[in-house]
C-alpha cells in the first residue's frame, strides 16, 4: 500500500537545490575571466557539472533502489555542500599562473590555481548531482497514479521558483561589496538548509529493492544513516545500461528524453547570443524575459497543468506540448522582440504540459522496482545531451544565425512525431 507523505518537504529541497545552483549563473562568467579564462573556458566549465553528472547520477539511483531515496538525497547535498565549500575556498586562493595558452582555436587564456579550484568544485558537485533523479524517484514512491502528473508538475514549479529567486538574489547580494563573495556564501548556507530538511523533515519513501532475508541480517550503510532494515539477498538488483535497455519501452523514452534535452539546451546555448546580438539586449533586458518565462511556465504547471491532467491523459498532454513547444522556437527565427515575447508563451504552455506528463509515463513505465535506476539512466541522459547542446548550440548560432533555432525546431518536432509511439504504452 502507498504510504501516505506528504510531498511539501521534497518540494523545498528541490527548490532550494534550484536556488543554490541557480544563484552563482550570474557570475560564473565573471569568475572565470577574472581568474584567467575566456569564453571558451567558460564553456567548458558550464559543461563540467553535466559532464560529471553523466557519470555519478546512474550510480546514484542504483543506490537508491538499493540503500533508499533519503540517504542517497542526503549523500548527494552534503557533496553539493562540500563543493560550495571548495568554490567559496577558491575566491580567496592567490591567482597564480600555472600555464599560459594562446592558441588560433582555443584563443587566449591562463590556468590559474582558482580557476583550477572552481574546476574541482563544479565536477564533485556534478558527481553527487543526482538529487533531481533521486527526487523523482522519491516522488513516484510516494503518488498515487491519479496525482503522478499534477505532483510532478509541482515539482517543476518549484525548479522554476528556484530559478526566478536565485538570478534576482544574486544580483542583489552581488551589489554589495562583497561582490561575488557574498552570492557564494548564500549557496552554500542555502545547501546546507537543504541537508537539515532532507535529514529532519523527509520520510523514507523506500528502504531499498532488496527483499527481506531474516537469515540474513548483515546491512550496508550508507554515510552511517539507517533508517529501515535492508537485508542481504544473493539475487541483489543493480541494473547496468544494458539490463535498463531490456526494459519494455525504456529504451524509447531514454532516446526521447535525450531529445527533449537537447533541442533545450542547443536553445539556451543559442538564445543569450541572439539577444544580445540580435535583439540588443541588456542583462536587465534578458533577466527580465527570463523572469516572465519562467513565471508562465508555473502558472502552466500549476493550476493549468492540474485541470488538464484530471481530462487529459499524460500521452496526449506529451504529444500536444512537443507540437508546441517546436512552434515557439520558429517563432525566434524571425528575431523580434514581440514574436519573441510571444514565443515564451508557446515555451510555457509546451513545456508545461510536456515534460511533466513526460516524466509522468516515464515514472509508469519503470515501475517500483527499478525506479531509481531509470531515473539515474535518464538524468544521465539528458546530462548527454546538455553536454552536446551547449557545445553545439554556440557552434550553431555563429553558423547559422537565427536559423539555430530551427535545428532546435526540427528535433523537437521529431519528438512530437516519435510520441506517438507512446499511446500503444499499456
Amino acid at each position: 500500500m502507498l504510504q501516505r507523505v506528504s510531498i511539501y518537504p521534497l518540494l523545498l529541497v528541490n527548490f532550494i537545490g534550484t536556488l543554490g545552483f541557480s544563484i552563482i549563473l550570474p557570475f560564473l562568467v565573471f569568475l572565470i575571466e577574472k581568474f584567467g579564462g575566456n569564453a571558451i573556458i567558460y564553456g567548458i566549465a558550464s559543461a563540467t557539472y553535466p559532464l560529471f553528472q553523466l557519470i555519478g547520477a546512474p550510480v546514484l539511483g542504483r543506490w537508491s533502489d538499493m540503500y533508499g531515496r533519503k540517504r542517497i538525497l542526503f549523500l548527494s547535498q552534503s557533496g553539493t555542500f562540500v563543493s560550495w565549500v571548495i568554490f567559496l575556498a577558491a575566491l580567496f586562493l592567490p591567482v597564480n599562473e600555472l600555464l599560459s595558452i594562446d592558441s588560433a582555436i582555443l584563443g587566449r587564456f591562463t590556468l590559474t590555481v582558482p580557476l583550477i579550484i572552481i574546476f574541482i568544485a563544479r565536477s564533485l558537485d556534478g558527481l553527487t548531482g543526482g538529487n533531481i533523479s533521486v527526487a523523482n524517484a522519491y516522488l513516484s514512491d510516494i503518488t498515487e497514479e491519479k496525482d503522478r502528473s499534477s505532483n510532478f508538475g509541482k515539482m517543476s514549479v518549484s525548479s522554476n521558483l528556484g530559478f526566478i529567486v536565485g538570478p534576482a538574489l544574486a544580483g542583489v547580494l552581488g551589489a554589495t561589496v562583497l561582490g561575488e563573495t557574498l552570492p557564494v556564501l548564500a549557496a552554500l548556507m542555502i545547501s546546507g538548509l537543504a541537508i537539515v530538511i532532507i535529514n529532519v523533515y523527509l520520510p523514507e519513501s523506500k528502504s531499498s529493492s532488496i527483499h527481506k532475508n531474516p537469515e540474513n541480517l548483515s546491512v550496508r550503510k550508507v554515510f552511517g544513516q539507517e533508517h529501515k532494515e535492508c537485508y542481504e539477498m544473493k539475487n541483489r538488483q543493480t541494473l547496468k545500461l544494458k539490463d535498463i535497455i531490456m526494459l519494455k519501452n525504456i529504451p524509447f523514452l531514454l532516446v526521447l528524453y535525450f531529445l527533449i534535452f537537447l533541442g533545450f539546451n542547443i536553445f539556451y546555448a543559442a538564445f543569450p547570443v541572439h539577444a544580445i546580438q540580435r535583439l540588443k539586449w541588456s542583462v536587465t533586458q534578458m533577466g527580465i524575459f527570463f523572469s516572465i518565462l519562467s513565471f508562465m511556465m508555473i502558472v502552466v504547471q500549476g493550476p493549468v497543468l492540474s485541470r488538464l491532467s484530471k481530462k487529459i491523459s499524460d500521452r496526449w498532454l506529451t504529444i500536444a506540448g512537443s507540437i508546441i513547444l517546436g512552434i515557439n522556437f520558429l517563432l525566434l527565427i524571425r528575431g523580434d522582440v514581440v514574436l519573441t515575447y510571444v514565443a515564451a508563451l508557446f515555451f510555457a504552455i509546451g513545456n508545461g504540459i510536456m515534460w511533466p506528463s513526460f516524466l509522468s509515463i516515464l515514472s509508469k513505465t519503470a515501475g517500483e522496482t527499478h525506479q531509481g535506476a531509470v531515473q539515474g539512466f535518464a538524468s544521465s541522459a539528458g546530462s548527454l545531451a546538455s553536454i552536446i547542446g551547449l557545445i553545439i548550440g554556440g557552434l550553431l548560432y555563429e553558423q547559422l544565425g537565427n536559423m539555430a533555432f530551427l535545428i532546435s525546431a526540427l528535433v523537437i518536432f521529431l519528438v512530437f512525431i516519435m510520441s506517438f509511439r507512446i499511446r500503444t504504452f499499456e
